[in-house]
């Protein structure tokens, strides 16, 4: 069984930085494409970021790229999401997700994500 447990989450005024970890249990972790969404107070859970297994590819949504950094260390089997210049509409639940290898779809697609942690919360006021 796979288990995500996030961590780093807090209260940080708009302009600051955070960084979130998620360790990772299970095998092959550097084989999986790991990715960050978030979830707003009365919205979707919408894409945040992923890297691929090596690290050597980076996707990220458009609201936080040139922010927010998404990394991993696969001999911890963690991934990072360095969050700078934070803005209070950052403020969201955020969760790490891994996709399969088998998937085809979209890395941005929450779908084709099969194993989540629990979520931390991250607030940004102005």
């Amino acid at each position: 069984q796979v288990q995500l447990v996030e961590s780093g989450g807090g209260l940080v005024q708009a302009g600051g930085s955070l960084r979130l970890s998620c360790a990772a249990s299970g095998r092959f972790f550097n084989t999986y494409i790991m990715g960050w969404f978030r979830r707003a107070p009365g919205k979707e859970r919408e894409f945040v970021a992923a890297v691929s297994g090596g690290g050597d590819s980076t996707w990220y949504a458009d609201s936080v790229k040139g922010r927010f950094t998404i990394s991993r260390d696969n001999a911890k089997n963690t991934v990072f999401l360095q969050m700078n210049t934070l803005k209070p509409e950052d403020t969201a639940v955020y969760y790490c997700a891994r996709r399969p290898i088998t998937s085809r779809g979209g890395v941005a697609d929450k779908a084709e994500y099969d194993y989540w942690g629990q979520g931390t919360q991250v607030t940004v006021s102005s």
